[in-house]
This record gives C-alpha cells, structure tokens and sequence, in this order.
C-alpha cells in the first residue's frame, strides 16, 4: 500500500496556475491544500468573486494533471473579536463550501482562530468561552456544508481554542455531524510539556478521533530556545514511525500533505515520508 503524498499549494514558489500545476506534477505529488488568495495572489479571491466557472477552471488544471485538490484551505479567524470582522471571515469561509465540488474538492478547511488577532500566543484561548465561540461558528459552518454535500475541515492546535486532542474530541461531540471531520497535524498538538512522550499524544488523539480524520498534515519540530520550533519533514523529532504506525491500517491512501517544507526540502521530505510508511507495521 503506497502512501499519497501532496502538498500546501502555496509552499510552492508563486507561479501562475499552469505553472503551478506542471511544478507540483513533476516532483510526483499527488494532491494539494489549495488556499486560492495565497497561491494566486494577482488574481481576486476576495468575498463575492466565487463562481463555478472560476472554480472549473482552476480545478481542471489540477485535474488533468492527476493532481486531486484534497482541501481547499480557507483559514480563518472564526473568533475574531471584532464581530464585523468575524462575519465577514465566517461569509467568506461559505462561499468556499458553496463553490467547493466546482473546484473537484469536497473539504474546506480551516484552524479555529485566536482571541487576540494581533498576537501570535495568547493563553486567553485556553478558557471556556472561546472554546464555546468556536463551538458556535464552527456549528454554523457545518449547517451550510450539510446543504451542499460538503465537509468541514478544523485543524487544531497548540495555541489555538482547540489545543489538545480531548478539546478536538469534545468539539466533535458538540456538533454531531458527519459534515465535521479533523485535518489532522501531529506538530500542532506538541509542546515542551509533552515532547518527549510525543508518541501517547499521537496514540490518543488517533483513539479519540482517528475515524473522523480526513488528511494528515506532515511537518516537523526540533526544540529551539526552550520553545517548539517548526522545520521541515525529515529534519525533526517527530516520530513518524508512531504516527504512521497508528494510521496506515486505519486510514488507507489517506492524503498527507505537507506543510511548511518548501525547496530545496520537498524532494527529501517525500522520500523520507514514503520509507517511513512503508516500514510502518
């Protein structure tokens, strides 16, 4: 069983979408996380300027290239304190599950937001009421995505209102729907607390919700300054032998996608991915 492996389209070098296709195409990927304003950055992707007809276009170039478009990556801060802003953000986030099945794609992803937009790190997230903001947003999304055959995507972590796997089960448990799954990063969920036993976070999270994940986000973490600092695949500490291990017969062809490895690392980054799999038992 061969492993799928894509990557965010933006971690490419900026390139127009013919090139950007044939770029991805040649290094034998397979999908992509496609974030439509950071990958086509000449062209408006702004609020309102969605229609099948763009979406057919940029999807069928993928396409006819094999390239399947696994998500497409509307990150948003669905929390913003600012409710203007947020409305917006949330509008925004619809219309991409509106026009999703255009682009060939049946997921729109997003993380959960920050309490403070103007701060990386904040323990503000932490608390309850974030967490039941998000609740209500990410609910809202998930009513739209059910009127369109479409799923919702959320990406937690470490500084973000979903921080650790139970908060991801418990935000699962709140919006019963099979039209909300996880984009799943086994980086996101680390920190100094809980490197060195990496592989029961990986465990758990799997056992909380390894049914409802829809693609496997692939970087990697070395520790820097007393923080958690992010690299790229192959270059880390995290253990894809446990990861791959507690998905490879759960999850069968299920994309990985890579993030945050831009060249000259991507070649190295899919060989290294392809032999950690396949050793996986």
């Amino acid at each position: 069983m061969s492993v799928k492996i894509g990557i965010r389209a933006h971690d490419i070098a900026n390139l127009p979408l013919e090139g950007l296709v044939s770029e991805i195409s040649s290094k034998g990927l397979t999908a992509v996380q496609l974030a439509l304003g950071k990958s086509f950055k000449e062209m408006n992707t702004s609020l309102g300027s969605l229609s099948p007809g763009l979406a057919h276009h940029i999807g069928s170039s993928f396409k006819q290239k094999g390239i399947q478009i696994a998500i497409l990556g509307c990150y948003i801060n669905m929390i913003h304190p600012d409710q203007h802003t947020r409305r917006k953000e949330l509008d925004r986030f619809k219309e991409h599950i509106r026009f999703a099945r255009d682009f060939g794609c049946s997921i729109v992803g997003t993380e959960t937001g920050n309490v403070n937009p103007d701060i990386v790190y904040t323990d503000e997230n932490f608390k309850e009421q974030p967490f039941l903001e998000v609740v209500e947003s990410v609910k809202e999304l998930v009513e739209e995505a059910e009127k369109f055959g479409v799923m919702v995507g959320i990406e937690g972590g470490i500084n973000h209102p979903i921080h650790t796997p139970q908060r991801m089960k418990r935000l699962l448990d709140e919006i019963p729907s099979n039209h909300l799954q996880v984009i799943y990063d086994p980086a996101n969920f680390i920190s100094m607390d809980n490197y060195q036993h990496q592989e029961e976070v990986i465990q758990e999270a799997v056992e909380l919700f390894g049914d409802k994940m829809i693609a496997l986000h692939a970087k990697d973490f070395i520790i820097k300054d007393n923080w958690v600092k992010i690299v790229p695949v192959g270059q880390g500490l995290l253990n894809y032998d446990a990861v791959f291990k507690s998905i490879k017969q759960k999850k069968p062809f299920l994309n990985v996608l890579m993030e945050g490895t831009r060249e000259p690392y991507i070649d190295g980054s899919m060989i290294y991915l392809k032999e950690k799999y396949e050793n996986a038992y």
